[in-house]
């Protein structure tokens, strides 16, 4: 019998076409280590056991007739509650919508569900998904399984600690800035953000200037690949998605054959002038087992502005059009770095904000010249390991000793860019700091390339596997 709470989706979904579990234990395996996990991680929002139970029981029914079968058929996934989920509640992380329970799915659940993955729950994120550190007054903190001193990053905190623990194989999780990828970082795992327009966002009031995508957060790139290949794909509401053509992203994440043609630039900075010394050490060795490979290793030199000042003003505009009317009624019960964060972002005329989104032209313009000499582009996807939980998110970081300002612009600048030129990046663990917390390496690509980044990144899984590596959590195993 095989360990359930730490099987991978693609062997989950073969081992129930196979007969060999149920759904209905997979499911009860997963609720139950949700349950415990809840007084040490807080991890969730809300969990569905009896729709969960339902839907597995109806997925080991289709099971023993020998009827047609998802190629997700009964592994359980949860999603981040900034996605609706019909007739389960989605409060945006905030006290303002905790009775909120949506009547429709948004398109990316229908299409797991649709594959046959059955939702068991929605996991926390900071109030509207506006902070890298997964806090707000609804639910409190999440805590790092790896240390529960430490952050487990955000947005998605709780995607990323429920996939690090073995507590359901697959989530959903957003990106806006980074918030995929820095708790993918932190906690150890597959953080996959796609490029613009692979996967709908029917939902979003912005259809045009979105800088936030729907992405997966696995512990392997094979299951990473399995969610793209069912979540992915034109989608009527969303301009962004028309004419996208789907590439097969299981079968680029195969790990066949090797990395030789492969010239992959290395840039050890991105407009911060801070990198701990044992993410420059970890993420180099990363980079030799990738040159083992037959990738040609280059570092990359050209001047960088931070990219923070341009991704606050674009985003804090579309965040202040999107909520700031909340202010006016609600002020008292929201996140005081929501507020304060809104009340900055007031003084920004639409000259500014028009500006801004130049600049985020010139950045695309920037980025895509990067690829003229090289098919993908490495890089820390944060400067250091996780925060101190009770980090103040306006004080400074600290980076080997030194008390770093501007959270956003010391500990993340490397993800911020590409929500704004909408290349596809991916976070992937490269080792442990002394400190015992995971450290991560980003690959990225160019837009459309989202396939072959599947493909550097399942070689790279294949050579310098982390999926056995697991956090230990006092209590829960």
């Amino acid at each position: 019998m095989p360990d359930l709470a730490w099987t991978s989706a693609a062997d989950l979904a073969a081992l129930i076409r196979a007969r060999h579990v149920s759904p209905v234990e997979v499911m009860r395996a997963t609720l139950d280590r949700a349950e415990r996990s809840q007084p040490l991680l807080n991890a969730f929002i809300t969990l569905c056991p009896e729709q969960a139970m339902a839907a597995a029981r109806q997925a080991e029914t289709a099971v023993m007739r020998g009827e047609a079968l998802g190629p997700l058929h009964g592994v359980p996934f949860s999603v981040k509650d900034l996605v609706p989920t019909a007739g389960v509640r989605t409060t945006l992380g905030s006290l303002i919508f905790k009775d909120h329970v949506p009547e429709q799915d948004a398109a990316l659940v229908a299409r797991l569900k649709a594959a046959g993955a059955i939702l068991f729950g929605k996991t926390t994120t900071p109030e509207f998904g506006q902070k890298p550190l997964t806090e707000a007054p609804l639910f409190g903190r999440t805590r790092n399984p790896w240390d529960a001193s430490r952050t487990p990053g955000g947005s998605s905190g709780g995607a990323a600690v429920a996939v690090a623990t073995g507590i359901g194989p697959l989530a959903v999780a957003t990106d806006g800035g980074g918030s995929t990828r820095i708790p993918a970082a932190c906690n150890g795992v597959v953080g996959f953000k796609q490029g613009l327009g692979v996967v709908p966002q029917e939902w979003a009031q912005d259809g045009f200037g979105n800088i936030s995508y729907v992405t997966p957060m696995t512990r392997t790139v094979m299951d990473t690949a399995l969610m793209l290949d069912a979540i992915a794909g034109p989608h009527p509401a969303d301009p962004l998605t028309a004419g996208r053509p789907q590439p097969r992203f299981a079968e680029a994440a195969r790990a066949e054959g090797d990395l030789r043609g492969t010239r992959i630039a290395w840039r050890p900075r991105l407009g911060n002038a801070r990198v701990a010394a044992e993410v420059l050490r970890l993420c180099g060795e990363a980079l030799r087992d990738l040159a083992g490979t037959g990738a040609a290793v280059e570092e990359q030199a050209g001047a960088f502005e931070n990219p923070e000042a341009v991704w606050f003003v674009v985003n804090g505009s579309y965040r202040l059009a999107q909520f700031g009317h909340h202010l006016e009624r609600h002020r008292a019960i929201m996140d005081p770095v929501f507020v304060r964060q809104m009340d900055r972002v007031r003084s920004h005329s639409a000259q500014e904000l028009y500006r801004a989104i130049f600049q985020r032209t010139a950045l695309y313009r920037q980025v895509q010249s990067w690829f003229e000499a090289a098919d993908i582009v490495a890089m820390p996807t944060l400067s250091r390991t996780a925060l101190p939980l009770d980090q103040d998110f306006f004080g400074p970081i600290e980076i080997d000793g030194e008390a770093v300002p501007n959270l956003r612009a010391a500990w993340y600048p490397y993800t911020m860019p590409f929500n704004l030129t909408g290349n596809p990046a991916v976070s992937l663990p490269c080792g442990v700091a002394s400190d015992g917390l995971p450290v991560a390496i980003q690959l990225v690509a160019r837009p459309g390339e989202d396939a072959r980044l599947l493909r550097v990144a399942a070689l790279f899984e294949q050579v310098r596997s982390w999926a056995r590596r697991r956090p230990a959590v006092t209590g829960l195993d």
